[in-house]
């Protein structure tokens, strides 16, 4: 454990008490919800990683898991079913139609496996 510092305010010395600071990191939507789900419904574990410093990092990883799954799925359904660039190029409405699909089912399986759990 770290030693405490203490700050002379008036006749007191009051503990210095702030979390590790970490450098800033902008946070996409897979981010923001994870966070929102931990401040909501993991209270003690946000609060562990906001007091130890490791929030920022936490919430850029899943970020990062989260769109890799999100093309790693897109890509594999694309393939299992049959979305290719000759059906793009012969009937797109189809194409966009069956991309927005797998696109709404690979986030569904990605916000049940990452952000959560």
């Amino acid at each position: 454990m770290t030693e405490i510092t203490y700050t002379r305010q008036g006749d007191y010395n009051l503990p210095n008490l702030l979390p590790p600071q970490e450098e800033p990191v902008p946070h996409g939507k897979y981010a923001l919800l994870r966070k929102k789900f931990l401040k909501e419904h993991r209270r003690v574990t946000y609060t562990n990683l906001l007091t130890s410093g490791k929030l920022n990092s936490h919430l850029a990883e899943i970020q990062q898991t989260a769109q890799r799954r999100m093309e790693q799925i897109v890509a594999q359904m694309a393939k299992a079913q049959g979305v290719t660039e000759e059906l793009k190029a012969s009937d797109q409405m189809k194409w966009v139609q069956m991309m927005n699909n797998l696109r709404n089912a690979a986030e569904e399986m990605v916000l049940a496996e990452l952000i959560y759990s």
